[in-house]
């Protein structure tokens, strides 16, 4: 006898609920059922011809195949005209364009910058006549003494925070603190002043110290104190009047800088509080007392995009006028991508 046939594997569609006499409504009321609804009739949509349209993305703007041996600018000129290269691209040709022009080129900056490496790339830029004036945060005097005096820097918060050894280094502190006491006596400002120290102190690896290459070559360089933010003030020799007294003088240099910024550039570098609204007091204060600081270029470099750099570094001191740009990602790698890019924009 021929076998039964096996029941089909594939389930039956369930059947629609049926809908009482009573309509929908009542339909709706019964446990477990949903009222019917119909789909939209797409018979008459408009559509237009791909040719008429306006496209972001085009072949133009693609990326070149990656090739061995690639000199840096091939690389750049390689990459697609678009997004975050475009906004690279936008950067090099502004300072480009600012140093033929003469103007500023102010480098704003926190400590961590130093703290990953940038010190002598930031020095040979300076050298080179591309950084014209800085701004640092006041961690930034002390790892940048640690690099000149003993050649390393940066210790392990947590390990030391638990102990309360955090920050304790005895030769960090006595030395900036007794340095900060005698350059504000003399009238010094901390930036001018630590850099001369630092040059005539002779310190083992000075040549990794931005204080003491600023000094060298003669470019402005103001340092930004918050008072309690940086180790050297839990230190036994820290004397608020002293270190208020030579900040405050720099503030009032930067804002001299800031007046060569009228089609300059001024660069953030991994402040998200401290240089950002020194900046805009610095902007505000050139331009009450008259001078034109007008489509300057401002360049945020970040590896997060923070509130205070974006509303201070880029969108007001730009709102009548200028380009504000977002460089996001990690300093050690944009840093040195941006000013390679500029480097051979200047070489021709």
């Amino acid at each position: 006898m021929p076998s039964k046939p096996k029941k089909s594997a594939v389930r039956a569609v369930p059947k629609k609920p049926k809908v009482s006499d009573d309509g929908p409504k009542s339909a709706h009321r019964r446990k477990g059922t949903v009222p019917e609804i119909p789909e939209i009739d797409i018979s008459a949509v408009r559509r237009y011809r791909i040719a008429d349209r306006k496209s972001l993305v085009s072949e133009a703007a693609t990326g070149k195949a990656l090739k061995r041996g690639l000199t840096m600018r091939r690389f750049l000129d390689g990459l697609p005209d678009i997004l975050a290269v475009r906004e690279l691209r936008d950067a090099t040709l502004a300072i480009a364009a600012a140093r033929r022009a003469n103007r500023g080129v102010i480098l704003g900056m926190g400590a961590h910058p130093i703290k990953v490496g940038l010190s002598p790339i930031i020095i040979d830029l300076m050298e080179q006549g591309v950084i014209t004036a800085l701004a640092l945060n006041g961690a930034c005097l002390v790892h940048d003494f640690e690099l000149a005096y003993m050649g390393a820097t940066s210790e392990d918060v947590g390990a030391g925070l638990e102990d309360g050894s955090f920050g304790m280094a005895e030769e960090t502190g006595r030395f900036l603190n007794e340095a900060i006491r005698d350059v504000a006596r003399a009238g010094y400002g901390l930036g001018e002043g630590l850099g001369q120290v630092f040059g005539e102190q002779k310190l083992r690896h000075r040549q990794l110290s931005i204080l003491a290459a600023a000094s060298r070559l003669g470019v402005p360089v103001s340092v930004h104190v918050a008072m309690g933010t940086d180790i050297i003030h839990m230190h036994p020799e820290a004397d608020g009047g002293a270190i208020g007294a030579a900040s405050l003088g720099d503030f009032r240099r930067l804002a001299a800088a800031v007046t060569t910024l009228d089609r300059g550039v001024f660069i953030n570098l991994g402040s998200a509080v401290i240089i950002p609204e020194v900046f805009v007091k610095a902007l505000n204060l050139a331009r009450n007392l008259g001078h034109t600081v007008k489509n300057i270029t401002t360049i945020n470099m970040d590896f997060l995009r923070h509130y205070r750099p974006t509303v201070n570094v880029l969108d007001r001191p730009t709102a009548d006028g200028g380009r504000a740009i977002h460089l996001t990602g990690h300093h050690e790698i944009m840093f040195p991508l941006l000013f390679t890019s500029v480097l051979e924009e200047l070489g021709g």
